[in-house]
């Protein structure tokens, strides 16, 4: 299961087409709550964030359009209301892949840049698309909870949105957070190294140090596990300039790793390696 999470993942960032060759038949989605109304639902892709309140249902990210039908019965099983809204925090299709089938019940909700990915680098169009957009963040008033997205720049993509439930205290950071793993920065497509590090300790600096926290990928986890990737982050990107301006190359640097500290952050999708090149591209341009 675990190895086939892991492939879906891969396939899902990189094209959603690739979605029909999939079998999703062994895939179960796991719903935890994580504060009052709010839960967390994982199955293959990106971590579900759910409020579910006597008014309806907020969804943020969706997962595969194969698991959209699990999805919604997971949904249903924790308040059987209907979906008044769908949240995308960034494009790739391992949190937009079932945009199709819950548009035809609530409008989605994501950044400008967002709509323009998803059309064009996945050539998807109509009920694919958000069909509310925003520069720089909007709130959604549901029940008596308020929901704040907002946009933060050249981070993971150049679309990213955090999406916060201040009354429950519940940020979901999408994939500007990988919980105890390196993270994937997709710098062809407006991501930075040192925007996403900008853009997680502006997070630990804008919310309460108590809020728990929905990472797009890996545990349910908070401010203290917000900063141990914060670190990882900082020590990567200090050991890969220093290398550079020593003149060291990218064998050089390969070979040497990341070091003793870090290297249970890898994972099947971005290795010690890819991670290394990852910052070696982006930070010796």
């Amino acid at each position: 299961m675990k190895k086939l999470s892991i492939l879906l993942l891969l396939s899902g960032m990189l094209s959603l087409p690739a979605q029909a060759a999939q079998d999703f038949s062994d895939v179960s989605i796991i719903a935890d709550k994580v504060a009052g109304d709010v839960y967390m639902l994982q199955g293959a892709g990106g971590n579900i964030g759910v409020l579910a309140t006597d008014e309806g249902l907020l969804l943020v990210d969706d997962q595969f359009e194969p698991l959209a039908e699990k999805i919604e019965t997971a949904m249903k099983e924790i308040k059987d209301q209907p979906l008044k809204y769908v949240v995308n925090t960034h494009y790739h299709g391992d949190h937009t892949g079932a945009n199709a089938y819950f548009a035809q019940h609530a409008p989605i909700f994501a950044h400008e840049n967002v709509r323009k990915r998803v059309a064009e680098d996945n050539k998807k169009t109509g009920a694919h698309l958000p069909v509310v957009t925003y520069k720089d963040g909007v709130k959604i008033y549901l029940d008596d909870e308020v929901i704040e997205l907002m946009h933060l720049p050249s981070g993971h993509t150049d679309g990213d949105t955090v999406v916060y439930f201040s009354k429950h205290k519940v940020l979901h950071m999408g994939d500007l957070f990988f919980e105890g793993r390196f993270p994937y920065i997709d710098i062809t497509h407006g991501g930075t190294v040192k925007g996403y590090l900008a853009n997680i300790k502006k997070i630990r600096e804008s919310y309460a140090q108590d809020i728990k926290i929905i990472p797009g990928h890996g545990k349910l986890t908070d401010m203290i596990g917000l900063q141990s990737f914060i670190e990882m982050i900082t020590y990567s990107i200090d050991l890969v300039e220093t290398a550079l301006e020593e003149g060291k190359t990218e064998e050089e640097i390969l070979k040497a790793g990341i070091g003793e500290q870090y290297k249970d952050w890898s994972w099947q999708f971005i290795n010690e390696e890819r991670w290394l090149k990852t910052l070696i591209t982006d930070l010796g341009k």
